[in-house]
């Protein structure tokens, strides 16, 4: 049985193409934006933005909407949604602490006003694909966290009476009842986040930010990296290939790529997620599976797995595997990994064995900006002229827009909501100087993968960072 799945897994990824799917220009309906001028000369705004994904592309807009007059001009190191906000699986989430079980045990006084604040930034995000005619399939389908072990379960009662508590709409489903919404021989019950997540197309959410930029009055600038920071007497100095950016107020949003922002290098450890996309599947094939709703799902175990229904019916499959190299190395022949390619085609077909002969079309990886405490982290730098926001570890695509929100308050000097959050005025514990950093993250990946063979019991070095409130995820 385990030859057939691996035959059939092989075969299955035969001729895709090492491609990331959302921004491929040859599948229909992908209108590619042609790219921004690259930067040349000096150039002057009253803000600046760096970064060209979501983060960026939410303070320039939000920026312009909160001030029409300010002069806000963007500058992007390739093109927009060309890292990792292009590359994800699309799962727009109303938490912004990487889940509710994990903001509750670092802020537990204040979660309740965390998942307020986050369920407000998801409407926000609905009501402005609406307002401004953005057309990246967003659908607000929830999240399934299903149990494909025993232990995985074991908590799912507690986190919804909790989460149920706080305004949500958590349910929990039994094995039966999980198989009934999606045909999978391994579902042994579930976690149903009703209202909790919406599903998007993730590079056209990008696109259509970016044209929404444009429309309201941002100048972008694209293939323009910033170089270096220079102080002036009037604000900051941005130095790029061709020339300069001069602003009083810099908004500081490249994820995992930090650039000459030093400090960012200590609190990050890139690592890259990998994915799948299936062929779009037949009518018959769809009756086979169920999954009327929609849902995005993820597996409960320690090494997951996300996967979701495209709008053409296809099925994006990443996760599991996480890849950290020496050094923070982050290199594009990174982007491909064979080996992990057919490790997750195999647990697809273990997932859904009545899709068997479905073939992948695509293959792709990315770089995540991870920190120690999973969920964005938000500072300023050069005296308050600069304020950054970055650590989003996988969760980014809602998040990001509260994150911008944050960076605009800081720079505008604002004392609001979000700004008086414990959540934001902390920062994660840094990571260790190599070889340390590398060597723990080995660690900590291999006690995590021994964890799932273990029914969910952690060893003492898991133990020990659980206690530290560190962890390393994706």
């Amino acid at each position: 049985m385990a030859d057939a799945v691996t035959a059939g897994a092989s075969r299955a990824l035969e001729g895709a193409l090492p491609r990331v799917f959302w921004l491929d220009p040859d599948v229909p309906g992908h209108d590619v934006p042609e790219p921004a001028p690259t930067l040349v000369g000096d150039v002057f705004a009253d803000l600046a933005v760096v970064g060209g994904g979501f983060s960026g592309l939410w303070t320039a807009l939000i920026a312009k909407e909160r001030d029409p007059d300010r002069e806000v001009v963007l500058v992007e190191a390739r093109t927009a949604g060309w890292a990792a906000s292009g590359r994800n699986g699309g799962f727009c989430a109303a938490s912004l602490t990487h889940g509710y079980d994990n903001g509750a045990e670092r802020w537990p006084e204040e979660i309740a006003e965390l998942e307020r604040q986050g369920r407000a930034n998801l409407d926000a995000i609905g009501e402005t694909v609406e307002r401004y005619g953005i057309d990246c399939e967003f659908e607000r389908t929830g999240e399934l966290l299903v149990a494909t072990a025993p232990w995985q379960a074991d908590g799912f009662d507690a986190s919804a009476k909790a989460m149920n508590a706080l305004g949500g709409t958590a349910e929990v489903w039994d094995g039966e009842r999980t198989r009934a919404e999606i045909a999978s021989p391994t579902y042994l019950g579930a976690l149903y986040e009703r209202d909790g997540v919406a599903m998007v197309h993730p590079a056209k959410l990008t696109w259509g930010l970016r044209a929404a930029c444009l429309r309201s009055g941002v100048r972008i600038f694209e293939n323009t990296p910033v170089r270096a920071i220079g102080s002036t007497p009037t604000g900051l100095r941005l130095e790029t290939r061709g020339g300069a950016l001069h602003a009083p107020k810099v908004a500081w949003g490249t994820g995992a790529f930090p650039g000459p922002l030093r400090r960012l290098k200590h609190y990050l450890a890139p690592v890259y997620d990998y994915a799948l996309m299936t062929e779009p599947l037949s009518e018959e094939r769809m009756a086979s599976l169920g999954w009327e709703g929609r849902q995005g799902v993820g597996d409960a175990a320690n090494l997951f797995h996300y996967y979701r229904l495209t709008a053409d019916n296809r099925i994006l499959w990443g996760g599991y595997d996480v890849v950290h190299h020496y050094g923070g190395k982050v290199r594009p022949e990174y982007d491909q990994r064979p080996e992990t390619f057919q490790r997750l085609a195999e647990h697809f077909f273990t997932t859904f064995p009545q899709l068997e002969g479905v073939r992948f079309t695509h293959t792709w990886g990315g770089v995540i900006d991870t920190c120690s405490r999973f969920s964005g982290f938000f500072g300023t730098g050069y005296g308050g002229r600069l304020a950054y926001a970055a650590g989003y570890t996988g969760l980014g695509v809602g998040a990001t827009r509260f994150g911008a929100q944050v960076m605009l308050d800081r720079l505008d000097g604002l004392d609001t909501e979000r700004t008086r959050l414990r959540m934001v005025r902390e920062k994660p514990l840094p990571f260790p100087p190599e070889p340390v950093r590398s060597l723990g993250i080995e660690l900590t990946l291999r006690a995590t993968a021994a964890a799932d063979r273990n029914g969910g019991r952690r060893n003492l070095w898991l133990r020990s960072l659980d206690a530290m409130g560190l962890g390393f995820d994706s």
